[in-house]
């Protein structure tokens, strides 16, 4: 008989007919006083009509009766959680856990409570690991929501500061789940930021943002192929932002495309025209690329938007040295080292220091002068580009061996200028 109580019961509350779902179950409880389940069904109907301190006594006294019932256990858990209780709920759901380390849900819902108490990077690992149980068993909808909830996380703020020694790969993610695993990667741990981020995109293979990300910090530990292909990846998935150009760029010259990566730096700057960091490294693939004018471009470029970047000075400074322009290296190395010591940036302050040195030991004699002279008139007539100048002057090294080195510089800058009609 209190079987079909309870029966009706179920039916009842089927159609959110609370008051008759509950004396219905009041009669199957008369009958049978240790009809666990009638407690617990009760519990839940008190729970769905808002009486939520009844349903908790519901689940307790199921609880007394069978101490191992993990729908008691995780049913007075959430209604703990409405009733603020949170270290009653917290209680609760370890014992479902202890009962079962499967139950996704109870993962879920300790991460609801731990995000709650202000505990975020432990309600982020409690809500990948219900995902992961979610995924196992092909759950994809509650998967989802695990990786929702990850994403509306905004964990406390940990301003990353990059040095301006070299313009870093790390990205402003919009999402702060993102932008958290880029930090641990800035801060060395790109293991677990990599382990992170595959299962985000394990989860969702249509993450365009978790790609990016991904290709950031592969970059960081020299994976630049597979950096590449997940940037590339981004782009098909439409994620067209400059920080993907950005970094696709940096780590093709990495790989020494340089035209690639001034393909890269070029759709980025139509982007966002005031990203001094994108000149930067574009004047570096150009002065890779042996154009050292539109290096130097490109380096004054940034300094003019940002007129305080050290590095930026130091490249330029490169790039006059390799010209040939010693007066205006050394100014831009004298610039560079002054800031690089405001900044106690100690380490670059004496590589800008060491470069200084070297020029000071390389003052010409009147013959390297002489040579030094012919090697920047040469470069003015290829425009900057050394990689043509040291072409020419092998091809006149290959018909005439044997001469001494101005003696080519200077042939290929006669022919240069016979052919121009000067």
């Amino acid at each position: 008989m209190s079987d079909e109580f309870y029966n009706r019961g179920l039916e009842k509350a089927k159609q959110k007919d609370y008051a008759g779902a509950i004396e219905d179950f009041n009669q199957a409880l008369q009958l049978t006083p240790y009809f666990v389940e009638a407690y617990l069904q009760r519990g839940l109907v008190y729970y769905d009509s808002g009486a939520i301190l009844q349903a908790v006594s519901d689940y307790t006294e199921a609880l007394r009766l069978d101490p191992e019932s993990i729908e008691a256990y995780y049913s007075r858990a959430l209604a703990r959680v409405g009733l603020k209780n949170l270290p009653g709920a917290l209680e609760d759901i370890e014992r479902v856990i202890l009962l079962n380390p499967n139950y996704a849900a109870a993962y879920y819902l300790r991460g609801m409570v731990r995000r709650k108490q202000g505990y975020i990077h432990d309600a982020i690992a409690n809500f990948k690991q219900a995902a992961e149980l979610y995924l196992i068993q092909k759950d994809k909808a509650n998967c989802r929501l695990c990786m929702e909830s990850i994403k509306q996380l905004k964990p406390p703020e940990k301003p990353v500061v990059q040095p301006p020694s070299s313009p870093s790969l790390t990205i402003r993610s919009t999402n702060e789940y993102f932008t958290q695993l880029l930090d641990k990667a800035e801060k060395g741990d790109t293991r677990q930021a990599l382990d992170d981020l595959n299962w985000v995109l394990q989860a969702d293979p249509q993450d365009a943002q978790a790609y990016c990300c991904r290709g950031v910090v592969r970059c960081k530990t020299g994976n630049y192929r597979e950096a590449i292909a997940d940037f590339n990846q981004a782009l098909r998935l439409n994620f067209q932002d400059v920080i993907v150009y950005r970094n696709r760029g940096k780590a093709r010259s990495f790989l020494g495309d340089n035209q690639g990566a001034i393909a890269d730096f070029n759709q980025a700057l139509q982007i966002q025209p005031q990203d001094a960091l994108v000149y930067t490294a574009r004047g570096n693939a150009y002065r890779a690329a042996g154009n050292y004018l539109n290096a130097i471009q490109d380096y004054t470029q940034a300094l003019q938007i940002n007129a305080d970047d050290a590095q930026a000075y130091y490249n330029r400074g490169v790039a006059y040295t390799l010209l040939e322009e010693m007066q205006q290296a050394v100014a831009d190395y004298q610039k560079a080292a002054s800031i690089f010591c405001e900044q106690e940036d100690w380490e670059n302050y004496q590589q800008v220091l060491n470069s200084l040195e070297k020029i000071q030991k390389s003052i010409p004699e009147s013959r390297n002068q002489k040579y030094s002279l012919l090697r920047q008139k040469l470069l003015r007539l290829v425009g900057g580009q050394w990689e043509i100048a040291q072409r020419l002057i092998q091809q006149k090294k290959d018909y005439y061996p044997g001469m001494l080195e101005e003696w080519y510089v200077q042939k290929v800058i006669d022919d240069l200028e016979r052919d121009r009609g000067r």
